[in-house]
């Protein structure tokens, strides 16, 4: 393939996944387009809900007037009236209901699609956003926000055509009756609506930003303290973590504290403007000054007490439905940052490796731009061969291995797999070819034959435990309470060795061509790592492997040496000729032998296995 076409597919590449939904996430009135009919069937049920709520208001007027009328009581009448405020009244609570009903689906279906579309983009995202970003801020995003999206659906629709539907039908009634004392039942309305803009100032959009950043971040502080529990107790650095929480906390309480002191004036006159006495008091006044006077009669005083709290309550709803609204947008907004990562392009073409041979031609690599962690690397990985990757901390190592299942593209240069650059191989069929083992084990809460058969969930369960055999792990599954059937996390206790075995026996049933073991072996023993390596080397056939290593007796069975430092390949080599050589790998070598001779305990009289072959 020439690099015309390389940069062609690329370019294709680029295209947003197909299973991505353009209209999810991007705004509120996208977030809701799919749902545009049912939408509107619950807010037609609402405004019928909200017309039926005045009837038994309006049926109190015409009993009072009825009542009050001089003359003798027309008893039928007066119970037909009360009959219609009833119906009214059962009529709003079943439309209601049904809105309310109609509502939680749409809200079910949202949050289900939301939670669905994270999954999958976090799943195609690179590793190295994770890196940046707390445990924490993930979880509030695909918990807290997208809950967050639940008042915005199913509760505020119904408030805001309550707040229009009902003042707009009950001014037009009142309007009727009198308007001087109409526009008079107005000012607490008007008052209240005068405040709301000032609730939605820059300043206190930022406030309330502070406000979910803090909370965030007590959610990071939280997890990452637990999870490092042990080793803040181990080293004595309780304190610096508690410190670390309690900034977390001060800063969201500082953050509160303005959120409140800058909304506790608005929020006081609103309810004060919208409270009920005030509305009383108001329509009294302006009552009395016009019956007073002659300009109205006392009856027709009745349907503006009762109607002004019509006009007032649902604009004080308004109030919490903006409160939800701008909650929802920005929820949303966060929610949309995830979805609008850029995850790693799949090739529209996706092409066929001829083979499993390795190979990185000029690969340079940085997290961050300015900053390249590996730089020009080149370097070709045998079929049939082991190549263990060696240098001090920080050289690069890690990130060179999660290049090859390409949890990351290099910045510049390719890696190729059977001569075909990885950015051209399908998800699916890349890790077909690759495996990986990683020192930071993730074990599911699922059976222990479950864990191992991951990558083939058809496997039967001899093929499982041969697995499980190579990886020098069956007898201790043989003790579990159930065997393989052993619930990681509920009655399978392993320790970190142990679930690094499980981790390589998912890898060693997978079988694939290609594998990637980045300090696999870590928290094994000496004999128990021996074992491995033995069943690898007996396993491997024509498999390409690449490892992290560490232990001398790893590197002496590598066929090839790779030394890194500062992101460049310093020397390679079989072990016994970069020895020879007397350079850098030598002396690294030597420093591992003289760091192991100041262990006496540790050899314990075991067969020596770190003589280069």
């Amino acid at each position: 393939m020439t690099t015309t076409d390389l940069a062609e597919t690329r370019e294709r590449s680029t295209a947003p996944p197909p299973d991505a939904d353009p209209t999810v996430g991007r705004s509120l009135a996208g977030l809701l387009r799919p749902y545009v009919a049912t939408f509107t069937v619950m807010v037609t049920l609402q405004v019928i809900g909200a017309l039926a709520g005045l009837v038994p208001l309006l049926a109190v007027v015409e009993l009072g007037r009825t009542l009050l009328a001089p003359g003798p009581i027309d008893h039928g009448h007066a119970w037909s009236v009360v009959a219609a405020g009833a119906a009214g009244l059962f009529l709003r609570l079943l439309f209601t209901a049904a809105s309310s009903g109609v509502g939680h689906i749409v809200d079910g279906q949202v949050q289900l699609t939301f939670r669905r579309q994270l999954a999958a983009q976090l799943g195609r995202v690179p590793m190295g956003w994770f890196s940046r970003r707390g445990t924490g801020e993930l979880a509030k995003v695909v918990g807290d926000d997208v809950s967050a999206v639940h008042p915005f659906i199913a509760h505020t629709p119904g408030e805001l055509v309550s707040a229009f539907v009902v003042p707009l039908v009950s001014l037009i009634y009142l309007f009727t009756v009198d308007w001087r004392l109409t526009l008079i039942t107005l000012i607490p309305v008007v008052l209240a609506v005068a405040l709301v803009p000032l609730m939605m100032t820059p300043a206190r959009l930022r406030e309330q930003e502070e406000f979910d950043t803090g909370m965030g971040r007590i959610a990071s502080s939280v997890v990452e303290f637990v999870q490092g529990i042990a080793v803040v107790k181990a080293f004595g650095g309780s304190e610096r973590a508690h410190r670390t929480f309690r900034t977390a906390v001060d800063d969201f309480a500082d953050s509160f504290f303005r959120m409140v002191r800058g909304l506790a004036g608005i929020a006081a006159g609103m309810q004060v403007a919208l409270s009920p006495p005030f509305v009383l008091l108001v329509v009294l006044i302006g009552g009395t000054a016009l019956i007073t006077t002659g300009g109205m009669d006392a009856a027709d005083l009745l349907p503006f007490l009762l109607l002004g709290w019509g006009l007032t309550a649902p604009v004080a709803a308004l109030g919490h439905g903006f409160d939800d609204m701008q909650a929802a947008r920005r929820a949303v907004g966060r929610i949309r940052d995830v979805l609008e990562v850029r995850p790693l392009p799949e090739p529209s073409r996706p092409a066929t490796p001829r083979g499993h041979r390795v190979e990185l031609r000029d690969v340079r690599f940085g997290y961050e731009a300015g900053h390249e962690v590996l730089r020009g690397i080149d370097l070709v990985l045998e079929p049939g061969t082991v190549t263990a990757l060696v240098g001090p901390s920080g050289s690069g190592k890690s990130t060179l291995v999660q290049l090859l299942p390409r949890f990351f593209d290099p910045t510049h240069g390719s890696v190729a797999l059977g001569g075909v650059d990885l950015r051209e191989l399908g998800s699916r069929e890349l890790y077909r070819k690759v495996s990986f083992v990683f020192q930071d084990v993730r074990l599911l809460r699922a059976s222990v034959a479950d864990n191992i058969a991951l990558a083939v969930p058809h496997a039967d369960l001899d093929d499982v435990m041969r697995a499980a055999e190579l990886a020098h792990v069956h007898d201790r599954i043989l003790e579990l309470p159930r065997g393989y059937d052993s619930v990681i996390g509920e009655d399978a206790g392993l320790s970190g060795g142990e679930a690094q075995r499980i981790s390589l026996a998912r890898a060693l049933l997978a079988d694939a061509p290609v594998l990637v073991l980045d300090e696999a072996t870590a928290f094994a023993d000496p004999e128990t790592e021996r074992a491995v390596r033995r069943a690898l080397a007996t396993s491997g056939g024509t498999r390409t492997t690449l490892v992290i290593a560490h232990r001398l007796e790893t590197i002496a069975d590598a066929d090839t040496v790779v030394m890194l430092d500062d992101g460049t390949v310093v020397e390679r080599g079989a072990p016994a000729e970069l020895l020879a050589r007397n350079g850098r790998f030598a002396a690294f070598w030597q420093a591992q032998r003289s760091a192991i001779a100041d262990r006496p305990e540790a050899h314990g009289g075991a067969p020596r296995g770190d003589e280069p072959r």
